[in-house]
């Protein structure tokens, strides 16, 4: 290795890097891989990355079709603020590295929340923006940032992209990196690089070995295992049918409807939906088989949907909208088609998006997720430092007291 040559650049866009190079380093084939191989001591944080997070398991958002199509509809384009800085580690001149970025102009679309550092340094005199993302725009589930391909040293590249990211600051006049939802050992890794850590919570079910639904309620404490078996019925009455649909079965109509759906109440929510219309038929194109999209219909027409993506081993909720508001038919088309989906597909997890206290009592619980921040000047930096270490401690305090108010049985012995 020592003969071998790195060298790093920043592209602005997806489409500069071949598909097959790009995916070689965000989701490598199962099997042997140099995140395995490693096991001194000195280069245990990644190889930890890759044995307890699932093997380097299928990630859906981490694939060159997902940002292509977020990039080719407008998506996350420099007009939306979202401007493409993508980081590649060369090896002998060939891609070992990449590490998806954008050059910020705001903090929207993001899910880790930074206005209050943003405005403190303005009123300092500092300029914020603009900044680097390090991330999956408009995603907030954790998956890779430091994609790094097979066969290679994992820690030298995984070095190099961690100081790509600093130098691409400094090149871009950033005043900050900003690595959101990795996996744990990345955040790890990249703290020893320089980063300041930072934890949040998401809420997230998992699938102990159920046969089938009521294999889970069984799991649960009879006054949440009553109220969910009232919820799934109340929500579809009125002539409301469940529909889900993956593959060739999701047609440019289902599309046109759920979108109808996502403005609806992305306009609601946020003001301005983040995603075009263009961007569902591009992953209709090229991740159909990778879709579940869960749709509601009344009186012959659709009424509400949510859409998910499907990895190896979890099923990753994203948006839902709705044109006709039915009670828990929100909780029905989000959450419990989730659980059925993952049960028949043997997931062994359904990560349901960002926020929401209210899934605890539909099963999911709480789990911590992290990011990692690289500012450039010392003073934001030390003020952002006590921060993140008192947030630390709230979160991991408020995922126990969170996890014990849970719903899930604490006697054995009570009758389901």
């Amino acid at each position: 290795m020592a003969s071998s040559e790195i060298s790093l650049e920043a592209v602005s866009s997806v489409s500069q890097v071949p598909a097959d190079a790009w995916d070689a380093c965000a989701n490598p084939p199962p099997g042997s891989s140099a995140l395995n191989e490693l096991d001194t001591p000195a280069s245990s944080d990644l190889t930890n990355h890759s044995r307890n997070e699932s093997e380097e398991s299928y990630n859906p958002f981490v694939s060159h079709a997902f940002f292509s199509a977020l990039e080719a509809s407008g998506s996350a384009c420099s007009r939306t603020g979202w401007a493409p800085r993508h980081l590649i580690a060369r090896l002998d001149g060939g891609i070992a590295g990449i590490v998806p970025c954008y050059l910020k102009s705001h903090s929207q679309g993001e899910y880790v929340f930074d206005r209050g550092w943003a405005s403190a340094y303005e009123r300092a005199g500092g300029s914020y923006y603009p900044k680097l993302q390090a991330s999956v725009p408009f995603t907030p589930a954790t998956g890779p940032r430091l994609l790094i391909r097979n066969g290679v040293d994992a820690e030298l590249i995984g070095g190099a992209l961690a100081a790509g990211l600093a130098a691409l600051c400094e090149a871009a006049e950033a005043s900050s990196v900003h690595v959101t939802f990795a996996r744990r050992q990345e955040w790890k890794f990249l703290a020893k690089n320089g980063f300041l850590q930072r934890t949040d919570q998401q809420f997230h079910w998992h699938n102990q070995g159920y046969e089938g639904f009521e294999d889970f309620l069984a799991t649960l404490n009879s006054r949440h295992r009553k109220a969910i078996r009232r919820e799934r019925r109340e929500a579809v009455v009125n002539g409301i049918t469940i529909h889900a649909l993956s593959g060739s079965e999701i047609t440019e109509d289902a599309w046109d409807s759920f979108f109808a759906f996502y403005m609806e109440t992305g306009s609601r929510k946020w003001g301005r939906p983040y995603l075009t219309r263009a961007f569902f038929s591009l992953i209709g194109q090229t991740m159909a088989k990778d879709i579940l999209l869960v749709m509601a219909q009344r009186g012959g027409r659709w009424i509400a949907g949510a859409i998910n993506f499907i990895g190896s081993d979890a099923l990753f909720g994203r948006n839902w909208g709705a044109i006709e508001h039915h009670p828990f038919l929100h909780f029905e088309v989000c959450y419990y088609q989730a659980i059925d989906f993952a049960i028949g597909r043997g997931l062994k997890r359904v990560e349901a998006g960002a926020q929401g206290e209210h899934k605890i009592a539909r099963g999911y619980l709480p789990q911590t997720t992290y990011s990692a921040h690289y500012i450039v000047d010392p003073d934001l930096r030390r003020a952002v430092h006590d921060y993140l270490r008192r947030e630390r401690q709230y979160v991991a305090e408020a995922v126990r007291e969170l996890t014990s108010a849970g719903p899930f049985r604490k006697d054995a012995d009570e009758p389901s």
